[in-house]
């Protein structure tokens, strides 16, 4: 990941991580790369229901993955991506073994 895409990423981050339909649409935008199974897809009908800036951070993180010739997720922020998971998923995360105390 360049500096470029991660910066996009990261400002997707911050957005998903709010309490906005934006942000919902962005936390379903990254879950879905995470692990669509288990945490649901993502509507591409949603890039026109946010701000052009976050949609334009959407489509540098998916531009970029289409170059990739093996999957890969941004397991380096994977702490950010679980606080996703429990704010947006939490009956998934509920039984998550993460989530066990």
């Amino acid at each position: 990941m360049d500096e470029t895409v991660r910066a996009a990423f990261e400002r997707l981050l911050v957005v998903a991580r709010s309490d906005t339909g934006q942000a919902r649409r962005v936390a379903s935008f990254i879950l879905a790369w995470w692990n669509a199974d288990s945490l649901g897809g993502f509507d591409i009908a949603d890039l026109f229901t946010v701000d052009r800036v976050i949609a334009r951070d959407m489509a540098t993180v998916f531009s970029w993955l289409a170059t990739l010739s093996e999957a890969e997720y941004p397991s380096g922020h994977r702490a950010e991506v679980e606080a996703i998971i429990e704010l947006w998923r939490p009956e998934v995360w509920e039984r998550s073994p993460v989530s066990a105390p």
